[in-house]
């Protein structure tokens, strides 16, 4: 049935062309993680690397595709655009002029949209310029220094290819959201994490064979992996269906109306957004004071490593603060329940208007607490098992989350733009089919 679905991917000209316009764009991004900045001692970067597994820079290099752990062009990744749209979008919420440009559509995106590129270039020139001085002080456990050629040059030249390399990824996202398929930003980020789990799994086996983790420990690693996968596609699919009942209403003379439908809200309405704003957030601070040789600036990154107890409660309260947030940003009750007034709708047993939105800002209010606490479980406590049994920390829950939240949404664009064509999809029956976020 699957083997199916994917042939007719190829029999559809426009679906066919987006699908190879997307692998091609993520191909070009992951040659360019092959490409160092000039004048870094590779080797110097890879012996620090390899002491910093399971702390804040494997969990960036994580996110970077390893971009960062060969200090590529693209080793800021997409993290600094990230972080620009989550400014935007608070102060969308108290500046008027932000939020007039909201309200104005089309424009109004675009303008908030040329606003968060300036918001990048501004966040990956800080970013860039905190990393080239903080190799220049860094030095591999044999005492071999990072920077071969230390001083302004190198701090200017660091600079603009770092700044350079995200733009170009912000472009690169960009152009597969218009022209490709799926999020373009998210398949990035999923693109980065996959390329390095067979690193992962190497390493595993590794580990393995010179008897530093034993083979019962590999099997329960990989019985959580399979469960926390399962949950996540359980959870993901799951809705909280409103029904909705339309009157009866006589145009000219023909009878419209009268049908009765549902109003589905997802669980987890916010999706992956929660745990990638919310390690962007960590890491900006954390990522900068490890570079600063100060001591307090040092006990702040020590204490803003995954597994820390202040990293694990700043990271579970911005997963419930942006999954409150961006389901707060993109869904508006009072908008929903005047649509479905002036459609002749209303929910049975809840009057039309202000009940009704007070309502289903009462149900989404409730879903959108235990999306938040699911998306919380799947982020931090696998990853604290992991920590404590010092596997490879990519195996973690966030990076789960991730990738299997973007497959599922880029395989229900896919099936959407198959069945449109009347193609059957990757899974045969009406209730098999994949359903993406609402």
């Amino acid at each position: 049935m699957i083997g199916g679905g994917l042939a007719n991917i190829f029999r559809i000209p426009e679906l066919k062309r987006r699908v190879l316009f997307t692998l091609a764009l993520l191909i070009v991004y992951r040659v360019g993680v092959q490409v160092p900045v000039p004048g870094i001692d590779s080797a110097a970067l890879a012996a620090i690397f390899a002491t910093a597994r399971g702390t804040l820079l494997g969990l960036v290099d994580m996110f970077s595709g390893g971009a960062l752990e060969r200090l590529s062009v693209f080793a800021l990744g997409i993290m600094p655009y990230i972080s620009a749209s989550i400014i935007l979008q608070l102060l969308t919420v108290v500046v008027p002029h932000l939020e007039q440009l909201k309200k104005e559509g089309e424009a109004g995106r675009k303008k908030i949209t040329q606003y968060t590129r300036y918001g990048t270039v501004v966040l990956s020139f800080i970013q860039g310029f905190g990393i080239a001085v903080g190799l220049e002080t860094m030095t591999a456990p044999g005492g071999a220094a990072v920077v071969m050629y230390p001083g302004w040059g190198f701090r200017l030249l660091t600079v603009i290819t770092l700044t350079a390399g995200t733009a170009f990824i912000m472009w690169l996202g960009e152009q597969i959201t218009e022209r490709g398929i799926g999020n373009g930003i998210s398949l990035i980020i999923f693109t980065g994490i996959v390329c390095r789990l067979p690193v992962a799994i190497g390493q595993t086996f590794t580990l393995m064979s010179t008897g530093e983790i034993g083979i019962f420990l590999v099997l329960f690693l990989l019985a959580l992996m399979v469960a926390v996968v399962g949950v996540i596609i359980f959870v993901e699919q799951a809705q909280r269906r409103i029904p909705v009942q339309y009157a009866k209403r006589i145009i000219g003379r023909r009878l419209y109306g009268g049908q009765s439908t549902h109003l589905p809200l997802k669980i987890n309405s916010a999706g992956v957004i929660p745990p990638i704003f919310a390690s962007s957030i960590i890491m900006f601070p954390a990522t900068i004071a490890s570079f600063i040789k100060v001591p307090w600036m040092q006990s702040i990154a020590d204490l803003l490593r995954p597994g820390q107890a202040l990293y694990e409660l700043l990271y579970v309260g911005f997963i419930f603060f942006f999954c409150y947030f961006y389901t707060a940003v993109t869904f508006n009750p009072t908008d929903v329940a005047d649509n479905m007034k002036k459609a002749g709708g209303f929910i049975p047993g809840i009057r039309p208007g202000r009940s009704t939105s007070e309502y289903i800002d009462r149900v989404l209010s409730r879903l959108t607490l235990g999306g938040a606490v699911y998306v919380s479980a799947i982020c931090v406590l696998p990853s604290i098992l992991i920590t404590q049994f010092h596997a490879p920390f990519y195996f973690g829950g966030t990076a789960l989350l991730i990738v299997v939240g973007v497959a599922i949404d880029t395989v229900a664009q896919i099936e959407s733009h198959m069945l449109a064509r009347h193609y059957e999809g990757f899974l045969k029956g009406g209730a098999g089919r994949i359903k993406g976020r609402m």
